[in-house]
């Protein structure tokens, strides 16, 4: 069978690499490196590298590996084209181009930084000092704010966030991430931003002044199934049934961010794509995954790790502290090391 792997981010890989090997495998993406997405922030703060070469992780597997990239889905001759003219046939297409920072609000394209510019960010913030600004009060504004602000004293962080900063975390988590961004520094503003402009954040009752803008408030999946047909919800996730076949073209398999129904993590992306590829083997079963915790940064020496039910909603229970940082640099390193050796990886299974 002829299988081919679009986007090569947690799950795309996770399925690449779990399928059974006498099929054709092609795995497609945009950039010739893996790239580890939850230390996109450590990267923004001087981290060298957050990148494993796809070569390396693939040698030895059979997989074809085409640095190309995905503009079109023909889904009824069902070929994938690419902007270097590639037209790859397949048999069963295994759908994971992920997500992105949405930058549809006005002004932030042009005016802001985000995650996946986090080397310009890097480049624009050493050596220098002023004023900056990270919009979002989810996991990964927080993340990136406590991590500037401890990598870069110079710079004075504000984070601002249109409610309290972790919202979905108990308050036990909540009041640690309050006592760490006081001592780190970083000032915590409550606004909703409707525009960005060079050099400072319009909202309803005012204007934020900073040098630098980084912008960490929402993601939306990549627009490239909705635009080629295939059914998605309001963030551009496609509809999927129980088995992660998209609901109007069962040959298609999507995962990770790109799937509908779950928190956009690599925590959930990774046993998407090995349950799609397990699927695709001719293991038939409906997706099972029930959620065990949340873990949150807060520079290289604190964390918060969020104990949660079945359903992600928090638990009274949280690890605090260098434990928390220890424990979240561990689930990091498993995220890799699982990518190594993918048939091996489980996870927890709801009803």
């Amino acid at each position: 069978m002829n299988i081919v792997v679009i986007g090569a981010g947690y799950a795309g890989l996770t399925a690449a690499l779990r399928l059974d090997r006498t099929n054709d495998i092609t795995l497609v993406s945009a950039d010739d490196h893996f790239t580890e997405r939850v230390r996109l922030h450590e990267l923004a703060a001087g981290r060298p590298s957050v990148s494993v070469r796809l070569a390396e992780l693939t040698r030895g597997t059979g997989i074809t590996t085409v640095t190309a990239l995905v503009t079109g889905i023909d889904l009824d001759n069902r070929l994938v084209r690419t902007a270097e003219g590639h037209e790859l046939p397949y048999d069963r297409l295994v759908y994971a181009l992920g997500s992105h920072t949405d930058v549809s609000t006005p002004g932030v394209r042009d005016h802001a930084y985000t995650a996946e510019t986090a080397g310009k960010l890097r480049a624009r913030l050493h050596g220098q000092s002023g004023t900056l600004a990270v919009v979002g009060g989810g996991l990964t504004g927080i993340e990136m704010a406590a991590e500037l602000a401890e990598a870069y004293p110079a710079w004075r962080v504000t984070l601002v966030s249109d409610g309290e900063p972790g919202a979905g975390l108990s308050p036990r988590a909540r009041g640690h991430i309050g006592r760490a961004m006081a001592r780190l520094g970083v000032e915590v503003s409550r606004a909703e931003i409707v525009k960005v402009e060079e050099g400072r954040l319009l909202t309803g009752g005012g204007a934020i002044e900073a040098d630098v803008i980084v912008w960490a408030a929402s993601f939306r999946a990549a627009p490239l199934a909705g635009d080629e047909g295939l059914p998605v919800d309001e963030r551009g996730r496609v509809l999927v049934d129980d088995r992660l076949r998209a609901r109007s073209h069962p040959e298609v398999s999507v995962v990770g961010d790109a799937a509908s129904g779950l928190r956009m993590s690599c925590a959930v992306g990774m046993p998407l794509g090995a349950h799609a590829a397990d699927v695709i083997n001719g293991k038939d079963g409906r997706f099972r995954f029930r959620y065990a915790l949340q873990c949150v940064s807060l520079g290289r020496r604190d964390g918060v790790i969020q104990l949660v039910r079945a359903d992600d909603s928090p638990l009274p229970l949280a690890v605090t502290g260098r434990a928390g940082a220890w424990i979240k640099e561990l689930v990091v390193r498993s995220t890799v090391m699982a990518l190594r050796r993918p048939r091996t990886l489980i996870w927890l299974k709801g009803k």
